[in-house]
């Protein structure tokens, strides 16, 4: 009898695990079709508000710098979204932004005596 209520509980247990793994592995899948749809928008989005060449700069930089573009683009969508851009955004604009958004360099100088 104590092998019968045993296996039962193993079975139940077994039964228990995978459940968990099928829905784990079902939120993992929604939160990358979330996240590939936010992208898709995100991307729809740089399309209007950017000129091809103002976005090949952008994803040019991107290959060194991903979460500086990341957070430009943001702010651009921002911008956008609240009415403050008239029209899309030329490469030399763009530049501005980018030189405006990037960190001050610190001069470091080393004196020898």
């Amino acid at each position: 009898m104590a092998d019968d209520e045993l296996a039962e509980l193993r079975r139940r247990r077994v039964e228990q695990i995978q459940k968990q793994q099928v829905d784990s592995q079902m939120m993992a899948a929604q939160q990358d079709q979330a996240q590939q749809e936010l992208e898709a928008k995100k991307a729809a989005v740089m399309r209007t508000i950017l000129t091809p060449e103002a976005r090949e700069r952008l994803n040019a930089i991107r290959m060194t710098k991903p979460d500086f573009v990341t957070q430009i683009e943001g702010q651009l969508i921002m911008l956008a979204q609240s009415g403050r851009l008239r029209g899309a955004i030329t490469d030399e604009q763009l530049k501005a932004i980018l030189k405006q958004a990037q960190p001050k360099k610190r001069d470091i100088t080393i004196t020898r005596k």
